[in-house]
């Protein structure tokens, strides 16, 4: 039997190379600031959102149901394709780990002796774990600083960090977010993936058979399980029933593993995580990423599959609605609520009616707003009189009184609503800035009118 080439893709040096991409990218993200909005910020204590360089403030959060579609649709898309990719790949919690016990613990203090056996808990040597606790603990604060800069923008962090008394929410928040991280990396380890991670119990359910894997091949390196029973202990065994398997059962994929499983029982393990270590520990290169239905019908996975395809265009369409809701965005906000009085009638059949309009400035600029009544030219604007300036992201209450002499109806039973449009707008971008609110005037019967 001719072998194949031995493996040399290395996919763990892959891995460190997304992992180092994925921290740039969220360490970098939250001090990019374009006019004193983020990319990506959820800001509880300005009540704002903001995404891809737009504010938005808390009653535009028409985006959030996008986003979170967004998100759910991308993870059934992410896990139907390549299984637990995210896990392996890029979740916070396999770097974390990688991080403590790879380089701190193997490279860094010598802890272990090598990257290649996880199997082996390390013993006594209580000097260098505490430094490595001590050491993580640092990385944990500076992780839970990143975590909350898209919550408090970097400009605010340090601030909020040196005045624990006033900010005891985010004080208590940022050491209780350290001391979990601390405690999970150092102690919980990987039954976080197995026993804690909700997305660990619904992967499954997102598998078809074209689903890629870690994938140990039987084919070439002979049945080692069968329904979860082990078969074969020694190569000689397994020689006595398939002279031509591979698989010389030194078991380095099963000491290299970072969940402690056996990648040759099978595909369908929820402890696996597709960190493909395995892969790059195979002498003989049995273990690929791929599916067992390739494998058996020796051909490519198929990526391009019905689910798949929907998915793609759910995800299509989905980012090209945010774009569009996003540019929608109002520059102003304008809520009209009536006061208590219904109306006033004064001499000539002279009839008011009050409201309080609460103006937002949404925008990073002041602006001159003033507003019109749109549907009905019998009822004019009395108060105020002029237009007001208000400044970035700034609120103003106004009391407006709305007014008529003209009759607008003769009626002797009941007081009379008639609905008004208002259009608020800014004076000096008006075709920009602008929104229209409706609300009512009422008009009182004839007998309070002449009285």
């Amino acid at each position: 039997m001719i072998r194949p080439k031995k493996n040399n893709v290395f996919y763990r040096y892959k891995r460190y190379f997304a992992f180092l991409i994925f921290t740039i990218i969220s360490i970098t993200l939250p001090f990019i600031v374009i006019n004193d909005t983020h990319f990506l910020l959820l800001s509880f204590d300005y009540f704002q959102f903001h995404l891809f360089f737009v504010k938005f403030d808390m009653q535009e959060l028409y985006l959030i149901p996008i986003l979170l579609m967004l998100l759910f649709i991308g993870v059934f898309f992410m896990t139907a394709l390549g299984g637990r990719i995210w896990c392996g790949w890029m979740c916070p919690q396999t770097i974390f780990r990688v991080v403590y016990r790879d380089f701190i613990e193997t490279k860094l203090l010598g802890i272990r002796k090598r990257i290649k056996n996880k199997q082996l808990e390390p013993q006594g040597q209580y000097i260098k774990k505490t430094l490595a606790v001590l050491i993580w603990t640092l990385l944990s604060a500076l992780a839970t600083s990143n975590i909350l800069w898209y919550f408090v923008p970097p400009e605010d962090f340090l601030r909020y960090i040196m005045n624990p008394v006033e900010h005891y929410v985010f004080f208590g928040v940022f050491i209780g977010t350290v001391a979990f991280l601390v405690y999970d990396i150092v102690k919980l380890k990987e039954d976080f993936c197995i026993y804690v991670c909700p997305y660990a119990r619904i992967q499954s359910v997102m598998y078809d058979t074209e689903t890629i894997q870690t994938v140990y091949n039987p084919i070439r390196g002979g049945e080692i399980y069968k329904d979860g029973v082990k078969l074969h202990n020694k190569k000689s065994e397994l020689k006595a029933v398939n002279s031509e398997a591979a698989c010389t059962l030194c078991d380095a994929c099963v000491k290299v593993c970072p969940t402690h499983i056996d990648i040759k029982k099978g595909t369908m393990q929820l402890e696996c995580i597709n960190c493909l270590e395995c892969a790059d520990a195979c002498p003989e290169s049995l273990i690929t990423w791929t599916n067992a239905t390739a494998i058996k019908e020796k051909r490519k996975p198929n990526y391009f599959r019905p689910r798949i395809i929907v998915y793609i265009v759910a995800l299509f369409a989905l980012t090209i609605g945010l774009f569009v809701v996003g540019s929608q965005k109002e520059y102003m906000l304008l809520n009209i609520n009536r006061t208590t009085q219904l109306y006033k009638v004064k001499e000539h059949n002279v009839v008011e009616n009050a409201y309080t309009f609460l103006f937002q400035n949404t925008d990073n600029k002041n602006h001159t707003y003033y507003f019109r009544v749109l549907n009905n030219e019998n009822i004019k604007i009395k108060r105020p009189k002029k237009s007001f300036i208000l400044n970035a992201n700034k609120k103003i209450r106004k009391i407006v009184v709305l007014t008529t002499n003209k009759l607008l109806i003769e009626d002797n039973s009941r007081d009379t609503p008639f609905p008004v449009e208002i259009e608020a707008y800014s004076v000096d971008y008006e075709d920009k800035i602008k929104v229209i609110r409706e609300t009512t005037f009422i008009y009182p019967r004839l007998d309070k009118l002449k009285k």
